[in-house]
Parts: C-alpha cells; structure tokens; sequence
C-alpha cells in the first residue's frame, strides 16, 4: 500500500472502508485495513476479507477476554508484591489473538515480553508466562513444544533471531512460516533495521508484526518516525500494510494473507497493528506523567472486546448465557492463576550457576564456591 503522505498521521475510522479509504488517501493519511468498525458493524476490504462462522467468532471474543482477565490478575499479582515486574496488554487483545490464531502450529513465534495473547493462542500456560516475573525460573516453558520462543526482553533482538531462523527453515525445506512481533519504540532500534536488511535480501518467510500502541515507554511515534511505520518496509524492497490494532478480524486476516504470503516464498511482510496501550508501560511506570487522560477515553471507545461483543449481540450470535458462562471461566481462570502463582517453589540456591556451559568453566566454579561460602556464611551467624 502507498499513500502520499509524509508524516505520521493518525487515520480516519467509520464509514464504508472502501470510501473511507478512498478519503483517507485524498486527505494524505495512511490507509487502515478494517473489517470491524468500533462500533461492531462489519465492513468490507478490497484486498483483505476473512469469513467466520459464529462458533468462530465467539471463539475469538472468549480469546480477548480471558487473556484480558489474565492479564488484570498479573497485574493485580505484582501490586501485591507476588511478581516483582509486570507489562500488562491491556488494549492491545485484538492485535495479539486475531494474529496469534492466524498461525500455524508448525509456525515459530518470537514474541517480546508483552504477548501474553499470542502466548495463550500458542497453548502455553498462562501460569508459565509469570514465573519469569516472580524471579523463579528463566521462562518456564519449552520453546518447542509450542513453536513459541521464551519472552525475549532486550528491545528488537527477537527480530533478528526471527529472520535468521526463518532462514534456516528456508534451508530444510519446510513450508513453514515465521512471525516476529515487536513494538513501536523497538523499530528504532539497529537490530529490527537488520533483520529487515537480511529477511529482504534473503527472501525470508517471515512476517514482522509491530504493535504500534502510540508509545515506546514515555515517547510518542511522532518522536520515532517521519512517516507511518508500515512504509519503511518499502525501504527494503518488502510489502508493509497498516491495520486496524483494535479490529481482531482485520488482523487475522492479514496477518494469515501475510503467512500465506511467505509460506508460498514470496518473502517478508511488515504488519502495523495500530492500537493503544491503555495501561502503563510496565508496573514500575507511570503513563499520568506523560500522556493526557483525554487520549486514553478516545481510545477506550475503539476497545476490541466491545466491539465483537456489538457484532455478536447485534447478529444474535451469543446469547446471555454465553457472557455469563464466560465471566464465569474468567473468574476460575484468575483464581488459578492467583493459587499458582503464590504456590511456585523458589529454585535452588546454587541453580543459577547450572548449564552456563556445557564443559564447566574456571571462573564460574570460583563464582560458585564463592557464593556458597556467603551463603553459609548466614547459618553461621544464625548460631
């Protein structure tokens, strides 16, 4: 997609999306890939459509809802000093589970440390993803019994290892995909600028999906970029679209055309799921100290969850059994949650210096006896 403009302009909303497109690119905005309006009406794409039955639809909503709940109980968990750390999704549902169910389970995710959606359409545990947090293990769960990488922390990195492990599976054989997600602020970084290099100039089937929640941390997009994120990728020879990040049938639509894409060798993609971070960037932030408690109410009246809850009352697709049902699952689901969490054992003390290398090394066997030695050093005193 082009568009004529050069800034980083925010895009228009409602209407008929082929006249709302039409207007948005006379205006010199970007163009937003939109299946469900805020206010639950279905609308059609030229060049994106997705046809659900209504079991499907629910399933979507059930999706948004339970990892909201999730991801409330985290959030809860760590202002009860039960986790030390916490980077919450609120608002950003229907990015993560419209293109978490676009997947494949022979597909390999690289997720950061916010996909807690992504993760839930993966099959991990919910549970797994907060023992990282509490400080007792350095993920939790498998990679590959997922297809779904350990939560990487260090901004952009994943994009790298996306790229490269999409090159590799480009070597077996496989008609299997990749998806890297990343956000705003970690498109500034080097390692997403070569990621994007090598998946170009390797045809790479990867599909780099950036979660433009408006803020990296406290700076606004307008301080990162010149132009809309998803035009960069014309930069390095590869297709980038712009898709609503409220909307969860509009980016699983795209992001399943843009799998399909790469599957068949046609190389990588860039989503921009624009959407908003509702909450704080993490726990120890605080979002009153630089953004206005206007923006966050425009945006809380484009909540994923309320608009497929729109379509589904508005067709009769859900009944009020089935809200209530699943409020109900939401409920067991955070005391789960809640029980496990205060029930993880701490790991050994000495287990941090466990699979460091293979071979053993001088300098952590000295670092070993040493911290042994201070930790003795506590009984001692206790007598």
């Amino acid at each position: 997609m082009t568009v004529d403009s050069t800034a980083a302009r925010k895009p228009r909303r409602g209407g008929s999306k082929r006249a709302g497109a039409k207007t948005a690119k006379a205006a010199g905005e970007p163009e937003l890939v939109q299946l469900l309006t805020p206010e639950g009406e279905r609308v059609e794409h030229p060049d994106y459509s997705i046809d659900l039955s209504a079991e499907e639809l629910r399933g979507l909503y059930r999706d948004m809802v339970l990892t909201r709940r999730f991801d409330a109980e985290a959030t809860t968990l760590q202002r009860q000093g039960e986790l030390g750390l916490w980077a919450s999704l609120l608002g950003q549902e229907a990015a993560q589970i419209g293109s978490g169910r676009a997947t494949r389970p022979d597909d390999y995710v690289f997720p950061t440390y916010r996909e807690h959606g992504v993760a839930w359409c993966r099959g991990v545990d919910p549970t797994n993803l907060l023992g990282m947090f509490r400080g007792v293990n350095h993920g939790g769960w498998d990679p590959n019994e997922n297809n779904f990488h350990l939560y990487t922390i260090v901004i952009g990195s994943q994009a790298l290892h996306a790229t490269g492990y999409a090159m590799g599976i480009t070597k077996d054989g496989a008609d299997s995909a990749v998806i890297a997600y990343f956000g705003d602020g970690a498109s500034s970084q080097g390692d997403v600028a070569e990621a994007f290099t090598f998946a170009a100039v390797y045809n790479a089937p990867v599909v780099f999906f950036c979660q433009n929640n408006q803020w990296a941390i406290s700076e606004p997009t307008e301080k990162q970029t010149r132009v809309p994120l998803y035009q960069r990728a014309q930069g390095y020879g590869f297709p980038g679209v712009r898709v609503d990040g409220n909307d969860v049938l509009a980016c699983l639509a795209v992001t399943k055309a843009a799998l399909d894409r790469a599957r068949t060798g046609q190389g990588p993609m860039l989503i921009e799921a624009f959407t908003y971070r509702m909450g704080a960037h993490t726990t120890s932030d605080d979002p009153t100290r630089y953004r206005r408690d206007e923006e966050r109410e425009l945006w809380e009246a484009k909540d994923p969850i309320k608009r497929l809850r729109a379509l589904l009352e508005r067709e009769g697709l859900a009944d009020e059994a089935f809200f209530a049902g699943l409020e109900t699952e939401a409920d067991e689901l955070a005391k789960h949650v809640r029980d496990r969490v205060r029930t993880m054992p701490d790991p050994e003390d000495m287990a941090i210096f466990d699979n460091i290398y293979a071979d053993g090394h001088a300098l952590v066997d000295e670092e070993r006896a040493q911290f042994a030695a201070y930790q003795a050093s506590f009984a001692e005193e206790s007598h």
